[in-house]
């Protein structure tokens, strides 16, 4: 599979210059750039083998963009003509919020990493819902919903079940997140009463929308890799009790002890890219134990290149997700998994 020389240019050109730029200054630039020459790439259409079906959805190929990276579903179509098979926009609250304040996401070139604590900054879920339906992506979307910093936990439902009521009629599917770690208490959702009360809640929710709207759109919830054993055998019971169609495994960790003891305090977030991949890898192999070979699971953390790719596939995911890789590589990430699954034999 090859990109029209107009991604592959604008990548070799860019990404240079992008990398001496502030990090959120530079992820905006990127985005306005695809945005303006989007109608001068195009992608071959993708070997039918490599197509799959999960959670009722048909994906062309296994790779697609993980949350954060589009949070508002501004950049949407630009971002679907570089080929992927589904893009999960969001996280998206009830209302906008700025976010944390800045500086907020910070390179860590030499580890092939990135650590951030934006804080769920978005425009509200109302004008995700706008951006979506104005979209020609014929890919599968997925929308990331979380709560707003100033909701209670107590109260968390609300904001989850406000996201799902406006998202359902123009998402594909919806990913709960429970597991980012820079909303205070955020992940004290994941255990046992969190999770019963907001994916209960939304269960419940769904079987009245789909009387609505005449469609089921799948639930999945998205789970940190800083869990152990015992939790992840919990979160995967609980999952396949409540009767939730797939989880995505997972979210940045609060772990930077990789980064060495020079990393500085005040640079705290979630660290993602390649340091992230073996502790994705780990939940990913537990959950796929714990949940049986026909629960989906879609992959994500430290996808770096093919060869990883590949190895998140063999752990169990039937999907896998890109965010930092593709900050660091541009569309030749893609293009270099797509042409190894293509070539795939096992």
């Amino acid at each position: 599979m090859q990109f029209s020389r107009g991604a592959s240019v604008l990548a070799r050109i860019s990404l240079p210059i992008l990398g001496r730029l502030n990090p959120e200054l530079a992820h905006r630039v990127a985005l306005d750039a695809m945005q303006m020459m989007r109608s001068q790439w195009r992608v071959r259409t993708p070997a039918p083998q490599l197509a799959v079906r999960c959670f009722g959805l048909e994906f062309a190929h296994p790779v697609g963009l993980a949350a954060g990276f589009d949070k508002n579903g501004d950049y949407l179509d630009a971002l679907g003509a570089l080929g992927f098979s589904h893009i999960e926009l969001g996280t998206v609250t009830p209302r906008p919020q700025p976010g944390n304040p800045r500086p907020r996401l910070f390179r860590v070139r030499a580890a092939g990493a990135l650590v951030n604590r934006m804080g769920f900054n978005n425009a509200g879920v109302d004008h995700l819902v706008a951006q979506v339906a104005r979209s020609r992506y014929h890919g599968v979307r997925g929308v990331s919903i979380g709560k707003n910093v100033d909701t209670p936990l107590e109260n968390a439902e609300e904001d989850y079940l406000a996201c799902l009521r406006k998202a359902y009629s123009i998402a594909d599917y919806v990913a709960v997140n429970v597991s980012s770690p820079n909303t205070a208490r955020l992940r004290e959702l994941q255990g046992k009463a969190g999770l019963d009360r907001i994916v209960g809640a939304l269960l419940a929710e769904r079987a009245r929308l789909i009387g609505q709207y005449g469609k089921t759109v799948p639930l999945l919830v998205k789970v940190a890799p800083d869990l152990d054993a015992d939790q992840i055998a919990a979160i995967a019971g609980q999952l396949r009790g409540l009767g939730v169609d797939g989880v995505i495994a997972t979210n940045t960790s609060t772990n930077l002890h990789g980064l060495g003891a020079d990393w500085p305090a005040d640079r705290s977030g979630g660290l993602s890219g390649a340091p992230l991949h073996a502790a994705s890898l780990s939940v990913i192999r537990q959950l796929r134990e714990a949940l049986g070979a026909q629960f989906p699971i879609i992959g994500v953390g430290g996808i770096m290149s093919a060869d990883l790719a590949l190895a998140t596939l063999r752990a169990g995911a039937n999907l896998i997700q890109i965010y930092t890789g593709f900050v660091y590589r541009g569309p030749a990430l893609l293009e270099e998994i797509l042409d190894a699954l293509e070539r795939r034999t096992d």
